[in-house]
């Protein structure tokens, strides 16, 4: 496939979405010539600021509110939002019918003729592919950010050069088109494979079996960095043919490994073993972010980069946006944005980085994920508690109601605004605290998305007085 194939096809994108992928995806078709339908199950109003972005735009007509079986069937292609799920009886139908369903990372791969360096897991990716990114832009190479954070996808192709090359954060969900073309990443990371995304997948085994899609399919000369400690990896291994490049936070002596030993973190490259930076030169916080900083030395290193190079990348980074972001200080009070903690045990890991005395903001909605863990860890490391409203604070109640014997708690205040949620975090502050959301649930139904959660947070902080 190239470029051409677009120029007069009449193709249905379905999902625009809020997140900026449907939006690249329309603002690529259109510099190609396509003719294309949008369809929406949202209203109009709603997906009022994806629309602004494509406001001028030729070549467009917009469905939204409803999907009409004919623009499923009167199409040369439908490109499918990546939250809409292959057994949508739209998608089935298109397909049933001999008309192709691609998605904008199917389509990337298929166009795209630089290299890939490619990124998932559950929590980390987005952290390790812009830790990647910036130590290659260190380097002197020419990176491109593709599906990291609210980036899109395919409008990055026209942006390429000869020697560009992609840093690529994919989601299970993205992961799942690459599988019906059999491809995967020359270079692919897993940073973790924890319980998530259980109100969209059946079970877990579902859940993983897209996440394989990352190296299933690579060569015996592409490389697979994968986390040696992790369970499912252990699990996983040995379906690749790919080879290994493992990173633990243990002692390890294997070739083609990044560990840590005496508070640092070196590189085994079967040949010898090199010291690569001191863990107290790396700024971002947690024993996770220090797992994602090896994902990132060895994607590097089996790229090519030097180590003296990739030392100087990650001195430099500060971290990604609503991870673990400091927001700002006020009366003796640090306050942290981790709305990316969108699960019970990225909010755990978070916890564990603050000894001090902690106000948690926490809550929301559910996504079918046991909150046993997270309820006895707030029990025994946070101070005071405020929680968002939601499928997921009912659940997380009934655990901390276990855990607090001696009702340090008292009552919990429940609140429909992040603006209140800061508030009541405020009151609970004194000199010396640390104020962090850290949800450990989903954002939908008060807010738009995480992102949409997390720039509330910080708005809300930075208006105090």
């Amino acid at each position: 496939m190239d470029f051409s194939y677009f120029k007069d096809k009449k193709i249905t994108v379905l999902g625009l979405g809020l997140h900026g992928g449907g939006v690249g995806i329309v603002k690529f078709l259109v510099n190609q010539g396509a003719k294309i339908l949008v369809t929406d199950i949202k209203s109009r109003e709603k997906l009022e600021t994806s629309l602004q972005k494509l406001k001028g735009l030729d070549n467009i007509e917009y469905v939204l509110g409803q999907h009409r079986k004919e623009d499923f069937l009167k199409t040369d292609m439908v490109i499918k939002n990546p939250s809409v799920h292959w057994d949508n009886p739209h998608v089935k139908l298109a397909l049933e019918n001999k008309i192709p369903v691609e998605m904008d990372s199917s389509l990337f791969f298929k166009l795209c003729k630089n290299p890939i360096i490619g990124i998932t897991g559950t929590k980390g990716k987005t952290t390790t592919a812009t830790l990647i990114f910036e130590i290659l832009k260190t380097a002197g190479r020419k990176p491109v950010k593709v599906g990291i954070g609210q980036t899109s996808v395919l409008d990055k192709l026209e942006k390429l050069e000869k020697d560009s090359v992609i840093v690529f954060e994919l989601s299970s969900w993205r992961l799942s088109a690459l599988k019906k073309e059999r491809i995967s990443p020359k270079i692919a990371v897993i940073t973790n494979i924890l319980r998530d995304h259980l109100n969209y997948y059946k079970t877990m085994d579902f859940y993983i079996a897209d996440k394989k899609n990352i190296f299933l399919y690579q060569k015996p000369e592409d490389w697979l960095v994968i986390n040696g400690n992790d369970k499912e990896m252990k699990e996983i291994i040995s379906e690749t043919k790919s080879q290994l490049f493992k990173f633990s936070p243990k002692d390890s002596k294997e070739d083609n490994s990044v560990f840590v030993e005496n508070d640092a973190i070196y590189l085994n490259n079967g040949v010898d073993i090199k010291k690569v930076i001191d863990i107290k030169e790396i700024k971002i916080l947690g024993k996770h972010n220090l797992c994602n900083v090896m994902a990132a030395i060895g994607a590097s290193y089996v790229f090519g980069v030097k180590i003296e190079e990739i030392k100087k990348g990650i001195s430099n980074f500060s971290g990604t946006p609503h991870r673990l972001e400091f927001v700002r200080e006020l009366n003796g009070v640090k306050y942290y944005n981790d709305t990316a903690a969108t699960i019970p045990d990225a909010a755990i890991s978070s916890l564990s980085c603050f000894p001090g005395s902690i106000i948690l903001v926490a809550g929301g909605e559910d996504k079918g994920l046991d909150f046993s863990n997270f309820g006895k860890e707030i029990s025994e490391k946070a101070k005071k508690l405020v929680l968002l409203k939601g499928s997921a604070t009912d659940k997380l109640i009934n655990e901390i109601k276990k855990n607090d014997i001696n009702g340090k708690f008292g009552e919990i205040p429940i609140v429909d605004s992040m603006e209140k949620a800061v508030l009541e975090a405020e009151k609970m502050a004194t000199k010396n605290d640390v104020v962090i959301l850290s949800p450990g649930a989903a954002s939908f139904g008060l807010f738009l998305n995480e992102f949409d959660r997390g720039d509330k947070f910080r708005e809300s902080v930075n208006s105090l007085k």
